[in-house]
C-alpha cells in the first residue's frame, strides 16, 4: 500500500465575490509506503484552462509565477502523469489535509471530462488528526506541526513544501491512521 501525502494550489482571488472556477496550478505530492518511508515527491505546475493569468493575490499567496504557469502543460497531460506517478494499478490512497483537495481534482476532472474513479481512495488527514488527538475541531497544518513539535519547512501554501509538512504529521501518527479499502476494509 503507497500513500500519497498531496496538496494542491489553485488559481484564486483576494476578492471572494468574485464568481471563477478555481483551477489547479501546483500538484505537490509525496509517496509513502506502508512502513512509513518516503519513497517520491510529485511536484508539476498546470497551465490553468479557463483563467490562466494568475491574479496578483494568488502569485504573493503562492510564489508561484505567471511564467511558470505559462510553460506548464495543460491539466489533462500532467493528470495522466500524476496517475502514472501514482500507479493507480496498485493499491494506493490519497491522503490531504481536509477534503478540499479531493473536491478540487473531481472539479477539474469534471471540466476536462475525465474519470473520477481515481479518487475513490481518499482521506482526510485533518479530520482524523482530530479525532486521534480529542481536539474538539479540526486545525490547521501548522498547528498540528506545532502540536507534534515538527518545524514547518519550506514556503506556506506551496504544493510540494505543504505536501511535505503534512507527510511528516503523517509519518508521526503512522499507526494511528484509518485506512478504507474500495470495500470498505480498514
Amino acid at each position: 500500500m503507497n500513500y500519497i501525502i498531496l496538496d494542491l494550489e489553485a488559481t484564486c482571488w483576494k476578492d471572494r465575490s468574485i464568481q471563477k472556477q478555481n483551477e489547479i496550478i501546483e500538484i505537490g505530492a509525496v509517496k509513502i509506503n506502508d512502513k512509513g518511508e518516503p519513497q517520491d515527491e510529485f511536484c508539476e505546475f498546470i497551465k490553468p484552462k479557463l483563467n490562466p493569468v494568475l491574479s496578483d493575490f494568488c502569485k504573493e499567496l503562492t510564489t508561484i509565477t505567471q511564467e511558470e504557469i505559462d510553460i506548464a502543460d495543460p491539466y489533462e497531460n500532467v493528470i495522466e502523469r500524476f496517475k502514472n506517478w501514482i500507479d493507480v494499478e496498485e493499491p494506493y490512497v490519497l491522503c490531504s489535509w481536509g477534503f478540499y483537495d479531493k473536491k478540487q481534482f473531481q472539479k477539474d476532472c469534471e471540466l476536462h471530462n475525465l474519470s473520477i474513479d481515481w479518487l475513490e481512495n481518499h482521506i482526510s488527514l485533518k479530520h482524523q488528526y482530530a479525532k486521534i488527538k480529542n481536539l474538539r475541531k479540526p486545525i490547521g497544518m501548522g498547528g498540528a506541526l506545532k502540536k507534534e513539535k515538527l518545524t514547518l519547512e519550506g514556503t506556506h501554501h506551496r504544493g510540494i513544501d505543504d505536501a511535505r509538512n503534512i507527510a511528516k504529521i503523517f509519518i508521526a501518527n503512522i499507526e494511528k491512521w484509518k485506512i478504507k479499502n474500495k470495500n470498505g476494509n480498514i
